[in-house]
């Protein structure tokens, strides 16, 4: 079974952040993971926009331990220097991050292998590109509007999501924004092979119930 297939299906867990969006103390961070990966979460992506540079590899290498006792993947947002040395099994970048194939190429000189290399898209242009240059992975979004990223982009619709599946394939595509519980069959129909979910799990009265019924809906 490739990578693919075993972890990166069902839901795709987000952390650092509230659902207002507000960012969230180190306790709480682990809190939330902890929560997300009882619930079946195979990926946990830490994403602390404030946080220094040392706050975020002690947390993320708290999220790594965590991770890798439950068999999920920890994945650090933006920073692949805090990824590598936290030993997180991953990055995730933004369009205005570091360019995939610098981040491929310091990976390269730090002997770093089996590290996963995820990019944010948002329409057919960026998909393309994306799947040509070979990352592990893509998010599409934000397929809802959401409350989580005050300078979020539009929504981008469950057709658009529809096409970046069949344009990144077979790659899989992780849909973010707005997505609840009520809308995840329908993100699930259109093809995703995961679903980013913030603000709908961690309002709910049991959050690990709520994650696991979004999860449930891949399985």
């Amino acid at each position: 079974m490739s990578l693919r297939e075993s972890l990166f299906t069902g839901l795709y867990g987000i952390v650092g952040t509230a659902p207002d969006g507000a960012v969230l103390a180190a306790a709480q961070v682990v809190a939330q993971a902890e929560a997300l990966l009882m619930a079946g979460a195979r990926v946990v992506q830490l994403r602390h926009k404030t946080a220094d540079g040392r706050a975020l590899v002690e947390l993320a290498r708290a999220l790594k331990s965590r991770c890798q006792a439950a068999g999920a993947l920890c994945i650090v947002n933006d920073r692949l220097d805090v990824a590598l040395a936290a030993g997180a099994d991953g990055v995730h970048l933004g369009q205005e991050d570091l360019p995939v194939e610098a981040a491929r190429r310091v990976l390269q000189a730090t002997g770093r292998d089996r590290f996963v290399l995820g990019l944010s898209t948002h329409d057919a242009a960026q998909v393309r590109e994306a799947a040509a240059l070979g990352v592990d992975y893509l998010g599409f979004g934000p397929v809802f509007g959401t409350a989580t990223k005050t300078d979020a982009l539009s929504s981008r619709g469950l057709e658009a999501l529809e096409a970046a599946v069949r344009l990144a394939a077979p790659l899989p595509v992780v849909a973010i924004g707005g997505i609840s519980l009520d809308r995840a069959a329908a993100v699930w129909q259109a093809g995703a092979a995961m679903a980013a979910v913030i603000g709908d799990i961690f309002v709910a009265p049991d959050p690990v119930e709520r994650a696991r019924a979004i999860d449930a809906l891949w399985r």
